[in-house]
């Protein structure tokens, strides 16, 4: 009976170490200080006293209307996360509702905190990833209405608008605060701006291929 506890007791202590990880990080950054005066922030958001929560703490009226997609792109991405829904920290979970002119385009980008389920509601898609290095794998797919497609947390992905019609969808991601990064913004528009020999060589282009670009940015 003894060696059978002890057993259990080591197989318990392995599994603990086994699931043991940090938290998800729900920003992009969180340096550390010293000093606990210095400033005060949290992995989130402070949480308001359970006491003091109201209906309007979970509730966002932004996704029934259909987003402005007069733009370069041709399409608006409405988030509903931690940011319009205060009742959200914690939970995990934010959704979006995305608009597209016909052939707007919602263009490469990234989410390095969820992933995505992308469920199509109006018009037709052609939606896709690709898988990290050093395979840079194509997943694409065309959507119609009512097809869900899912982009893995962190991997590069887009949707095009293939009609000749508007389309819309709605997502739902595996954190309050996905995040997004969209690839030709921060690679042609960061501020201060990317060295153009950095990208010249990147890419393999010339330099001032490069220099219109980040004007553009």
């Amino acid at each position: 009976m003894n060696t059978l506890l002890a057993y259990i007791a080591l197989l318990a202590m392995a599994f603990s170490l086994v699931s043991a990880s940090d938290p998800s990080p729900l920003q992009d950054f969180c340096v550390a200080v010293n000093d606990t005066h210095e400033t005060v922030f949290v992995n989130g958001k402070f949480c308001k006293d359970p006491k003091l929560a109201t209906p309007n703490d979970f509730f966002f009226s932004g996704l029934r209307l259909p987003g402005n997609t007069s733009n370069k792109v041709g399409s608006l991405v409405t988030p509903a996360n931690v940011a319009q829904i205060p009742g959200l920290n914690t939970l995990g979970v934010s959704m979006a509702r995305v608009d597209y002119a016909p052939y707007g385009l919602n263009p490469p980008h990234i989410h390095p905190r969820a992933t995505e389920m992308f469920t199509l509601l109006e018009g037709t898609l052609y939606a896709g990833f690709v898988t990290s290095n050093p395979e840079n794998r194509l997943f694409s797919k065309v959507l119609y209405k009512g097809d869900v497609f899912v982009f893995p947390k962190g991997l590069i992905h887009f949707q095009l608008n293939v009609g000749t019609t508007k389309a819309m969808a709605i997502s739902t991601l595996s954190s309050q605060n996905p995040g997004v990064i969209t690839i030709a913004n921060a690679v042609f528009g960061s501020n201060p701006a990317i060295s153009a020999d950095v990208l010249t060589k990147a890419f393999q282009v010339d330099k001032n291929v490069v220099e219109n670009l980040q004007s553009r940015f």
